[in-house]
């Protein structure tokens, strides 16, 4: 029987820390799947391949950040119930997940195989990779149950606290997707159709092998197929707390896909620098997203038991912690950029392409410290429309137009488009402290004091 974590007694730290580290990972490997689609093909194809790998993965990343942002709801919910007590209706949680998730993975194949090549054409996808562009897209979006299925387990076990588990199976199915792209583009020299076949192999495998160990494990709570169904009130919760944060995920993704176009009508060494930089700055944001993650769990249990206090200790943890690994990943993304860059491209003019673009983004990581951690302690009060609005006004308000008009300003510099990023950031901090203040002074009121032993021992 599975165990479930209880983060509402004893340190704060340390667990945060065991807990994030194999998010973290898994994260990492689940990057992976993309950027060794980009670097394979890199190795073995040209300009154009890349450019056709990078456009359709940001699509599908796209999609992927929806259905990750709806899933959010599953961890939220279970976690709430598991800090009240109450771990039957935690798999009547799981039943509706699984009931809104199974629609939800139909209409993205249909809808996304269907319309692959208006996407493309969309995307301004430059003409030398445009049909390779659409294959990418169709056989991935053909995939779609698996990446589906897959964020669907992973919210219901970091719910329970466990995120070790995830780590194992997107390990497996990394090392699967390498070997593939080994094979079908290596070898068989199939581009970026190769790419994307590597990529629904791996993520099979990875909810095949997650699917096994929870028959082998069971779950800490009553779950059957009867579960399986509408469950009048969750289902509702769910939604509400999962969907504002997929608009925002998907709406900020958006953006960068705007950036995307940009960098596309530019020509194709601008195209394939910025989609090797994209793929790049999904590693170096993998820091503040594991901690974003881990607070919401973290929070979400002890938001649950009414412990708003302990809540905001596990904040200014995770933000100290966020922000030292922070200025390394800024040093490193800074004057070292074309090194990364490097890994995935032969040519230098891409090199250096991605490389300029990548400046912006060393800034960056200094504030998305900040910003993730507190967009995770308010995921984990199910405060998710918050959350959607200040996403929302940071890459409308700020990033699309400040990108756009960086576009226009002669010479045109990728490393003054890319700074739209840190400056949505900065304004998304602060419409962030502002709310925190508000709801703190209101949580501050519903709380139970807090025991002066209990601060000693969370120390």
């Amino acid at each position: 029987m599975s165990k479930v974590s209880n983060f509402t007694e004893g340190k704060i730290f340390s667990p945060l820390l065991k807990f994030a580290i194999p998010i973290l990972l898994a994260l990492f490997l689940q990057t992976m799947y993309g950027a060794v689609d980009l670097l394979i093909v890199g190795q073995f194809g040209n300009a154009a391949d890349v450019s056709a790998v990078s456009t359709g993965s940001q699509v599908m990343m796209t999609i992927t950040v929806i259905i990750t942002g709806l899933t959010m709801g599953l961890t939220i919910l279970i976690g709430q119930k598991l800090g009240e007590g109450n771990s039957k209706e935690a798999g009547n949680v799981v039943g509706s997940g699984i009931s809104i998730f199974a629609i939800i993975a139909i209409l993205i194949t249909v809808l996304i195989v269907s319309f692959a090549s208006p996407i493309s054409t969309f995307m301004h996808t430059p003409k030398e990779a445009f049909d390779s562009t659409v294959m990418y897209i169709k056989v991935c979006a053909s995939g779609s149950i698996f990446i589906v299925a897959y964020n669907i387990i992973g919210g219901v076990f970091r719910g329970l606290g466990d995120s070790k588990t995830p780590l194992i199976t997107v390990g497996i199915a990394c090392v699967t997707n390498i070997i593939g792209d080994l094979i079908f583009v290596g070898i068989f020299k199939m581009a970026a159709t190769g790419a994307a076949l590597a990529t629904i192999m791996a993520q099979a495998i990875s909810v095949i092998l997650s699917v096994i160990i929870i028959k082998k494990r069971g779950l800490p709570f009553e779950f059957s197929r009867k579960s399986i169904k509408f469950h009048k009130g969750l289902t509702s919760k769910i939604i509400k707390y999962g969907t504002p944060i997929a608009l925002q995920d998907g709406l900020v993704h958006l953006s960068f896909l705007v950036i995307m176009i940009i960098g596309n009508s530019m020509g194709v060494i601008p195209s394939a620098g910025i989609g090797v930089a994209e793929k790049l700055v999904g590693f170096i944001m993998l820091i503040p997203s594991s901690f974003s993650q881990a607070v919401s769990a973290f929070v979400a249990q002890n938001y649950g038991a009414k412990k708003y206090h302990r809540s905001r200790k596990v904040l200014v943890y995770a933000i100290s912690a966020s922000l030292c690994c922070g200025v390394v990943m800024f040093y490193i993304t800074f004057f070292h950029g074309n090194l990364l860059a490097g890994m995935f491209s032969k040519d230098k003019d891409v090199v250096l392409a991605a490389w300029e673009y990548m400046k912006a983004y060393g800034i960056d990581c200094l504030l998305t410290a900040i910003m993730f951690c507190m967009v995770g302690y308010f995921n984990g009060c199910g405060k998710t429309t918050f959350v959607m609005i200040q996403g929302i006004i940071g890459a409308f308000g700020v990033r699309i137009p400040v990108s756009y008009i960086m576009s226009k300003i002669l010479p045109v510099s990728l490393f003054k488009v890319g700074l739209a990023t840190p400056m949505s950031t900065f304004v998304q901090i602060i419409l962030c402290v502002i709310y925190f203040m508000i709801l703190s002074k209101k949580l501050s009121k519903e709380e139970t004091p807090v025991d002066i032993t209990y601060q000693v021992q969370e120390q």
